[in-house]
Formats: C-alpha cells, sequence, structure tokens
C-alpha cells in the first residue's frame, strides 16, 4: 500500500518577514494565514491543480490585514478561526483538541498555544505515517517567539509566561523531527527577538529556543528586557481583521501629471519615491520622502504616515507603483490618491525642482568629527542616530542625538540647529530621514554606510 506525500508549500511575504502556506496531499489543500492578496494563492493552487478546502487562521493579526476570509469566500473553503474570537462573520470555531479532515491523507489536530495572543492555536498537521509538522503561526518560532506585548504592556508579562508554557507543550506533544513552520520570525515586528536560520524542526528548537532552554521566569524576564518599538499602524491591524477585512483592490492610482505633482508637494503632502537610494541620491523632486521597493517600505511609511493622509507614490515604471501598491494593502493601506512614473526629469514641472542628496560613508564622519570634512560637505552640528531603541543602547556614537525613524516625522524641531549628519544600521533609514530633514529645510549629510564599519574607521562610540 502507498501512501500519499504532503507537500507543505511557503509563501513568503519578506516586505513584511512574515510566511503563509499552502499544504497538500496533491488534490486537497489547506492554506494557513494567508496574506490579504490572495491571487498568489490561488495561483499557486491553480500551478498545482488542487482544490483549497480548507483555510486556518493560527490567531487574529496584528502585523497584517488577513486574506483568509476573502480567500474562503472565492474558494468556498471552511475558515477556521479561533472560537474564543469574537467575530462578525462565518466561521468553523476551533478549539483545543479539535481535529480536521482535510482529505483522506490529511488530517489537523488543533492545539491551543496561548501567548502571542490569549487565544492562538497551533495546527499539527499529520498524514498516514503521523505528524509531519506544525504550523505555529506566532508561537514558537525559529530560535525566538512571537512577542506578548501586541495586546497591551499590562498583558505582556502573563502572554509571556503563557508563551512559555505553550512551547513546551508543543515539544512535549509532538515528536522531535516534526518540522516548525512559523507565519512571523523573517524580520517581523511580531517575533520576540530577530530569528535565525529558514528551516527548524522541534528538536532543533529544544536545542536552541530559549522557550525551550530557559525556565519559566527566566525566559520571561528575557522576553521583555527584549521588546523594542513595533509599528504604530498594528493599532488597526487587528481592528481589521476582527471586523472582517474588505476584499483587496489593486487597481492602479489615477495618474499625476508633473504640476500635480508639484501642487500636492506644495501642500505638504506624502508624496513617496520608490526608487532605491542611490537613484533617489543623485536626483528627485524636493520634498520627496525616500523609501525604495529594495526595503520594508510599507513597514516604514505606515510606521511614520497619518492614517488615512494622502498618499501618492512615484515609481520609475508602473510595475514599480504596482509592487507598492500590493506591498501597502497588506497593511490595510488602501487609498493611493495618485502615482506617476518615469524619471524625475520627466515628473518635474520645473527644474528647480530637481535636488540631489549629499552622502558620506563612516569613515567621512570620522574625519569630520575629527576637524577634517570632506570637500563640499558642511561640518556636523549634530549628528542623528535614527535607528530603535535596542540598537542605541548596544551602541552608538559618541555624542549622537537619537530620534527612531518613525518618530522623526513628528519630531523635527527636536533635531538640534545646523548641519544634520544622519546615519541608521545600513543606510535605507537614513536615506528617509534624510529626505524628511531635507523636506523640513535642514541642511543634511547622509552616512549611507553599514553602522559596523563605524567604530573601525574611527568614530567613536559608546553604549547606552
Amino acid at each position: 500500500m502507498t501512501t500519499t506525500a504532503i507537500d507543505v508549500h511557503v509563501i513568503s511575504t519578506s516586505s513584511l518577514g512574515d510566511r503563509s502556506y499552502l499544504a497538500t496531499d496533491g488534490t486537497s489543500a489547506l492554506v494557513v494565514d494567508p496574506q490579504r492578496d490572495v491571487d498568489r494563492v490561488l495561483a499557486l493552487a491553480g500551478r498545482l491543480d488542487v482544490r483549497i478546502t480548507h483555510v486556518l487562521e493560527t490567531h487574529i493579526h496584528n502585523d497584517y490585514v488577513s486574506g483568509g476570509l476573502e480567500l474562503s469566500r472565492l474558494t468556498g473553503a471552511a475558515y477556521g478561526v479561533a472560537a474564543a474570537d469574537e467575530v462578525p462573520f462565518e466561521r468553523v470555531p476551533l478549539s483545543d483538541g479539535d481535529v480536521l479532515d482535510i482529505s483522506p491523507g490529511i488530517r489537523v489536530k488543533v492545539l491551543a498555544t496561548p501567548g502571542h495572543t490569549f487565544h492562538h492555536l497551533s495546527y499539527a498537521l499529520e498524514g498516514p505515517d503521523g505528524v509531519e509538522g506544525v504550523f505555529t503561526g506566532g508561537s514558537l518560532l525559529f530560535g525566538t517567539t512571537g512577542r506578548t506585548d501586541l495586546l497591551g504592556h499590562h498583558h505582556a508579562e502573563d502572554l509571556a509566561r503563557h508563551q512559555h508554557a505553550s512551547a513546551r507543550r508543543l515539544a512535549e506533544l509532538l515528536p522531535e523531527g516534526a518540522r516548525v513552520w512559523p507565519t512571523h520570525g523573517f524580520g517581523s515586528f511580531c517575533s520576540a527577538t530577530q530569528a535565525s536560520g529558514d528551516d527548524s524542526t522541534l528538536g532543533r528548537e529544544k536545542e536552541h529556543n530559549p522557550a525551550l532552554r530557559l525556565a519559566s521566569d527566566d525566559f520571561v524576564r528575557e522576553t521583555l528586557d527584549g521588546l523594542d518599538a513595533y509599528p504604530a499602524y498594528y493599532a488597526h491591524m487587528g481592528v481589521a481583521n476582527l471586523a472582517g477585512p474588505d476584499p483587496v483592490d489593486l487597481r492602479a492610482p489615477a495618474q499625476a501629471d508633473p504640476q500635480e505633482l508639484r501642487d500636492r508637494l506644495g501642500r505638504g503632502e506624502w508624496v513617496v519615491d520608490l526608487r532605491n537610494r542611490k537613484a533617489y541620491v543623485g536626483s528627485h523632486l524636493a520634498g520627496t520622502v525616500s523609501l525604495g521597493l529594495d526595503g520594508p517600505m510599507a513597514t516604514w511609511l505606515g510606521w511614520m504616515i497619518e492614517w488615512g493622509a494622502p498618499l501618492t507614490l512615484l515609481g520609475e515604471t508602473p510595475d514599480q507603483v504596482a509592487q507598492a501598491r500590493r506591498e501597502l494593502v497588506r497593511i490595510g493601506i488602501d487609498r493611493v490618491d495618485a502615482a506617476a512614473t518615469g524619471e524625475p526629469e520627466e515628473l518635474a514641472a520645473s527644474p528647480d525642482q530637481l535636488v540631489s542628496l549629499p552622502t558620506a560613508t563612516f569613515g567621512g564622519l570620522a574625519d569630520a568629527l575629527d576637524g577634517s570634512v570632506p570637500d563640499g560637505l558642511p561640518a556636523p552640528d549634530v549628528v542623528l542616530d535614527v535607528r530603535l531603541k535596542n540598537e542605541w543602547d548596544a551602541s552608538h556614537v559618541r555624542g549622537a542625538v537619537h530620534i527612531p525613524l518613525p518618530e522623526l516625522a513628528g519630531r523635527i524641531a527636536d533635531v538640534p540647529a545646523g548641519a544634520v549628519w544622519v546615519h541608521c544600521g545600513s543606510g535605507y533609514r537614513a536615506t528617509a530621514a534624510a529626505s524628511l530633514l531635507a523636506r523640513a529645510g535642514r541642511r543634511v549629510v547622509l552616512v549611507d554606510d553599514a553602522f559596523a564599519h563605524a567604530e573601525p574607521e574611527g568614530v567613536p562610540m559608546v553604549a547606552a
């Protein structure tokens, strides 16, 4: 007698640090934690020639708008959500111990794993030969766990204790060879600390994961001490997912001509340049904000922009605008007022709109702080660090001012007077910060360099 193999396909959303999954026996399929742009899932199911019969959520997500409800509507699949989550839409209420028969060759056992949220569920995937793996959502991640403060800091310690117990429960109930398939942990702010590796098993996690190595009190202390800020737009995600998200709209925004762009910039609206930062540095429209598609554009824009504020996207090609539109609807930014494509020279209403951004390396900063300013650059009156608190606490430039990028747009007045040399960890956030400062009329130099180069290049450093 032959057994049917179960294939688990990863649908990665690297820009948000998340993964969704499609598991199939070649005929039927279940999908776990789909992102809002479900056309990717439908395309995969079509290529595999399988029918999606079940869509499962491990929890009510806080970092993206779910596509689960829409996917279930489009496919007729059963939509499984924790019974304890009160939602207004039709779903299959799931509780600890429930078993779902996906097909003759696939079963899913529901396991309560509170911690990331109070009602979090994990799903053990069983084939004819037993448990193959477990979809852990925001519970057990690769080398870490999901953060426990998204429902409020007053719940963080209680949920951290639940998280520790849930990880132990998974390790006790399931075999060491079971694959671990988390939703978060690939750069997502939903993870307590940075995850490590690209795949894992429960046996491997027993060796490396703090939740399985530390006693409860030690794990709780380490988890809470490691938590840093998370994106402000998270406040809108859980609300949208509990209500039942609207279907996604990926239609192209209205096209803006150069005069309209000038008018929008004149009103101080968010006009976002999607090109990579090297192109932006060379030439851009004055007043635009640099958030290239080669980095986590949606995360930083969603964190900084006033929710519902007018937004215009600038790209070199229509494909860039379409990609940005897709990234933004994943975090609930459905309204893009206008877009334009082309080179800055084509988008400018007049040549005086075209500007560039002066740059330096950490070596150049070291020289400037030592009194030898590189040609053509102003001496640094202010060194501005726009990294997050944990990064700053680990090490920073002596005498620097710290304003995390998500706070900068509302705290420009807190930046001391004079020429500002701004840096981050790699250059991406610093470019965004430099564009915000220049938009506010400040004289700015972008330190476009990796922070790891600062100390070797002679920049004086301290730790908090």
